[in-house]
């Protein structure tokens, strides 16, 4: 296989394991084409560009459901220009990223008889990729499936693909991120001081930014925070931590998420694909709080994943509340051999050759 085209609908969460194939695809020296639908297309294109991966946006495709109108014609022009795409690239394989933003690009390639494969970054296979999977040679998923039986073709646990420089991260010190942070930020964090990292993902739901800080505020014994609010958050959480005794950095994101995980401790968190994925290459002692409103509640099956191999500790999000939290981070404060093993259990979790496993298979599986 020389060739692969990847299509990516909608949300980062289909974009950012994608463009971890094409790298390492590229990287063995072959050429991949992302095919990005959504409305983050035109964004995504230039980050891609910013990896030397070549990449086609194609036209908005809003939720079907909700632009009915919108949708028919967004798949129409998406299917034209796709058709001609594939018929100057040439690809070897198709790989799908989910999500019904990519039915004009997955209906393209059967027309150009290109072989389909899928891949899921939950433990739950999405709507999406269930209905493609009749026409799919495999359905790849990030972790153990727990509806494979709803595929219409087989299911095989490749990993989430992870980014080539988070990997390269892995590695990482906590002497030598804590002193990166330090230089970046201003801050002077000790790398033998307990620091808890709180990331509640880009919508900064108070469960982070008000249960949490105010749990933290009541606890006893020396410990260090890294919050990152989620956009429009920073002031409200700033002011509850405005009494805090203890170190604390206010983000409301970062482009240093490596070297902060590779600092933590113990970290509070979402149970999205790429999060856990990227907390289980680290290897960190995770409280993961699900989305409540995650499609088919995909973020509880994640965690449950983590926290049934005692890789994670699991906490529905109406349960944390700051009493629930604060018992947590003491329990951590006061046997954290206890907390040590957990993350090394997660670690055991891990999938960092997610990508090469992916490509292999799609090869092994091509007529």
């Amino acid at each position: 296989m020389k060739k692969l085209v990847i299509s990516c609908g909608g949300t980062g969460g289909h974009f950012f394991p994608g463009l971890s194939v094409a790298q390492t695809f590229a990287e063995q020296g072959k050429k991949a084409l992302l095919l990005l639908s959504g409305v983050h297309a035109q964004e995504q294109k230039t980050i891609a560009g910013s990896f030397g991966i070549e990449a086609v946006a194609l036209p908005e495709m809003p939720h079907y459901r909700r632009h009915p109108l919108r949708f028919i014609a967004g798949f129409i022009r998406g299917y034209r220009m796709t058709v001609k795409v594939l018929q100057e690239f040439q690809p070897d394989a198709m790989l799908g990223m989910g999500s019904f933003a990519a039915l004009p690009v997955v209906r393209a390639a059967l027309k150009c008889q290109i072989p389909l494969f899928l891949h899921d970054g939950n433990a739950r296979i999405g709507k999406a990729n269930r209905f493609f999977s009749g026409r799919a040679k495999f359905t790849a998923t990030a972790f153990p499936a727990v509806n494979g039986k709803a595929c219409r073709c087989p299911v095989i646990e490749t990993g989430m693909p992870l980014r080539p420089e988070l990997r390269k991260f892995a590695g990482l010190a906590k002497n030598d991120a804590i002193k990166e942070i330090n230089q970046e930020f201003g801050m002077v964090f000790s790398p033998d001081v307990p620091l808890i990292l709180i990331t509640g993902g880009s919508q900064g739901a108070a469960v982070f930014n008000e249960s949490i800080p105010q749990a933290l505020l009541n606890i006893s014994g020396e410990f260090q925070v890294i919050h990152l609010t989620g956009k429009g958050k920073l002031d409200g959480t700033r002011e509850l931590y405005r009494q805090a005794k203890f170190p604390v950095l206010l983000l409301e994101s970062t482009g240093k998420m490596a070297q902060m995980l590779a600092a933590s401790d113990l970290v509070f968190s979402r149970s999205g694909g790429s999060t856990t994925a990227e907390l289980a290459l680290f290897g960190k002692t995770s409280v993961l709080i699900p989305y409540p409103y995650a499609a088919e509640g995909h973020q509880l099956d994640n965690a449950r994943h983590f926290a049934g191999n005692n890789g994670a500790i699991l906490v529905m999000n109406s349960d944390l509340d700051p009493e629930k939290a604060a018992g947590i981070v003491s329990e951590f404060l006061n046997d954290q051999e206890k907390f040590r093993q957990i993350g090394e259990n997660m670690r055991q979790l891990a999938r960092p050759d997610a990508s090469e496993r992916l490509i292999s298979e799609i090869s092994a599986n091509l007529d």
